[in-house]
């Protein structure tokens, strides 16, 4: 699943958040976004997402002008900023109620999308009990539920132990390696370094440059 910018500029309350951002994001590839807060990576995130379009140029998924030819991605799996699940359900639970809307993820995808981040033997416990890194290692599983096209990722590895850390990496090998388009935002340059194919920096709503990663594609 391709993405392109093409010129696009996003306005909130007067200000430009996006800048005048072209680049590409090609289909089976880890692409990283790295800058500071502030920078624009969360924003650009959701302009992938659908969840806001531009004031001025375009984002095509798959040929699909967002906002014009479609409201989102048709196969997408998100992780922005803190995830947050009803307290008093449990992880197994919350999952379920997310399957639902769709419909195309069953039990044992939940299950297996639990082992993946290594929650399956806690499916049972209510999420309020999480500590802040099964949190996160939630929010990562519902991303990768429905094994998505599309995979947006912000900062995953937060409040993440190195075992945690080490986890996110060989999942998103793994759905690079299964064909998934997959966007990285993070402060951490080793960690993008690690992991994508290239790496945009950004800074003001603006891409600042670009420079390869170790990661790759697909084969």
């Amino acid at each position: 699943m391709s993405i392109v910018f093409d010129q696009v500029t996003k306005v909130i309350g007067g200000a430009a958040v996006i800048d005048h951002v072209s680049c590409r994001f090609p289909t089976g590839q880890i692409t990283g976004l790295q800058g500071v807060n502030g920078s624009g990576k969360t924003m650009l995130l959701r302009l992938i997402a659908g969840l806001i379009y531009p004031t001025d140029g375009r984002v095509v998924v798959d040929g699909v002008v967002l906002g014009k030819d479609a409201a989102f991605p048709p196969s997408l799996g998100v992780l922005l900023e803190a995830p947050a699940f009803l307290p008093s359900y449990t992880g197994y639970d919350n999952l379920r109620l997310l399957a639902a809307v769709k419909g195309t993820a069953g039990p044992r995808d939940i299950e297996t999308a639990l082992a993946r981040v290594g929650l399956l033997d806690a499916r049972g416990k209510k999420y309020r009990k999480y500590s802040l890194g099964m949190k996160q290692r939630l929010g990562i599983a519902a991303a990768i539920l429905e094994r998505p096209g599309l995979l947006l990722l912000d900062e995953p590895t937060n409040a993440l132990d190195e075992s945690g850390v080490e986890l996110v990496k060989a999942i998103l090998r793994e759905e690079r390696d299964r064909g998934a388009t997959v966007v990285l935002a993070s402060h951490d340059g080793a960690l993008l370094e690690d992991l994508t194919g290239e790496i945009f920096s950004l800074a003001a709503g603006r891409v600042t440059g670009s420079r390869p990663g170790k990661g790759g594609a697909c084969p």
